[in-house]
């Protein structure tokens, strides 16, 4: 090494140290903030020289978006001990996001124990409640009293992600017999069994198969702050707190609002994502829905006679197009959410279409409304002349605009059952999806409908 590169490198460590010592005072979230702000090798050598205790809280927050880079950047012997003594979850988090061969280095460099409890937590599938919970909990045989139980939350609280919740096993079988919160603890006598603080009703589970979603409407429901995840035995495999489920929402959400767009979620944030990543996860759906706008052109040379007939006709295609898309839209956004929030089910499927047949005739009907006083209006107006049949051509496209509002608010709400019915995320029944087929019946259902209304006079 040169004594340039020396020089630059003695820098850097020099302005890490003064930066660690701003941000020693800091919140864990706001040292998180200014590390992503800096490239990995320089936070890594920030958070090199942060405490240890201050290091492992930085890392199992949910704010550091570039923790596999910091990890990656520091020596690996560092690396292994900040990784054993983060969380299980946040650390099985960050074997998710590493590349190989850096992945398998770190990994095998862990001691036997870590690298069992971290496999137990990678073989769950991405998103389900066995790839959000911890293994870090407090548990106690249902034979101690109170007093047992507060002594051994303060003996092992440091090593513990949540102790704000206890779980109660049988001290035979194991399994899971009442869930305690610490507030009932404190409020009972030392010399009382635990089990006489417990409520009545049995702990609310969930199985490490459940979709997250499902695990937030768990939690939502019963307003609690932590829920065990157990196996067939009733035996507690870990615990998913409100913290994670909530990273967990917003990142779902994000996923949602990204498909809503039509393209496909990012899985890194937007500043961070390649540019070629980029442009596969927008290129292809926006080649889809382009390849579906063709067919339009395709409808629109199979009426092309009617059109060189009734010129006029061509004026409204955007009106007609766009109100039938807007309609398909909103009715995909509300049922796609109503779903999400579990207000319906897919069993609801019937009663959806009967609530928007009617709905989508009253909206229709205004747009039809609103359409047919325009052309009124601008033919006696003399801003325009629609030609001796302008009557005939305001009717047809109020009838138009009734049919495909309704068409649109049809296809709109029924598409998110259909795609759940077949395993695909709603979601992906987007706004321009949608809109993009209703474009293609819309033009159908407006020149059908201008066949049958102009016939004879002028088609």
């Amino acid at each position: 090494m040169d004594e340039r590169t020396e020089d630059r490198r003695d820098d850097m460590f020099v302005d890490a140290a003064a930066l660690a010592a701003e941000l020693a005072e800091e919140h864990p979230a706001d040292i998180a903030e200014a590390l992503d702000e800096q490239e990995p090798r320089t936070a890594s050598a920030v958070l090199a020289s942060l405490p240890r205790e201050q290091q492992v809280e930085v890392l199992d927050g949910p704010d550091v978006d570039l923790t596999s880079e910091l990890i990656e950047a520091l020596p690996v012997e560092e690396a292994v001990r900040l990784v054993s003594d983060m969380s299980a979850d946040r650390a099985a988090d960050l074997f998710r996001w590493m590349d190989e061969p850096a992945r398998s280095h770190l990994f095998a460099r862990l001691a036997p124990e870590t690298q069992a409890e971290l496999n137990r937590l990678l073989a769950w599938p991405e998103h389900s409640a066995g790839s959000l919970m911890t293994t870090e909990f407090v548990t106690v045989p249902s034979t101690w009293t109170i007093g047992e139980t507060l002594r051994h939350i303060r003996e092992t609280e440091r090593t513990r992600e949540t102790i704000y919740a206890i779980y109660v096993l049988d001290p035979d079988t194991q399994r899971l017999v009442k869930a305690v919160t610490l507030r009932r603890l404190i409020t009972g006598e030392p010399e009382q069994p635990i089990l006489e603080v417990a409520p009545k009703h049995d702990p609310i589970t969930t199985d490490p198969l459940m979709d997250r979603e499902e695990v937030a409407k768990l939690i939502s429901k019963y307003d609690l702050l932590a829920v065990p995840v157990v196996d067939e035995n009733e035996h507690v495999l870990g615990i998913v707190t409100v913290d994670d489920m909530i990273d967990a929402i917003i990142e779902e959400g994000t996923e949602d609002a990204q498909k809503f767009g039509g393209m496909e979620a990012l899985d890194e944030p937007y500043m961070e994502i390649g540019f070629f990543s980029m442009l596969k996860k927008r290129g292809g759906w926006l080649s889809i829905l382009f390849l579906g706008e063709m067919l339009t052109a395709n409808a629109m040379q199979h009426f092309e006679d009617e059109l060189e007939r009734a010129i006029v006709l061509t004026l409204f295609i955007p009106l007609i197009m766009s109100s039938g898309g807007n309609s398909g839209s909103q009715a995909t956004s509300l049922i796609i959410r109503a779903l999400a929030l579990g207000e319906i089910k897919l069993k609801d499927w019937w009663r959806v279409a009967l609530r928007e047949l009617p709905s989508g005739l009253v909206l229709g009907a205004i747009l039809a409304t609103l359409g047919m006083t325009r052309i009124t209006v601008w033919q006696l107006a003399g801003f325009h002349d629609y030609g001796e049949y302008w009557v005939l051509v305001a009717a047809t496209v109020g009838a138009a605009l009734v049919a495909i509002v309704t068409f649109g608010s049809l296809i709109g709400s029924m598409l998110p059952f259909v795609l759940r019915r077949l395993g695909f995320d709603p979601a992906s029944a987007s706004a321009p999806f949608v809109a993009t087929f209703v474009d293609v019946t819309g033009l159908v259902i407006y020149f059908s409908v201008a066949m049958v209304i102009l016939r004879g006079t002028l088609l």
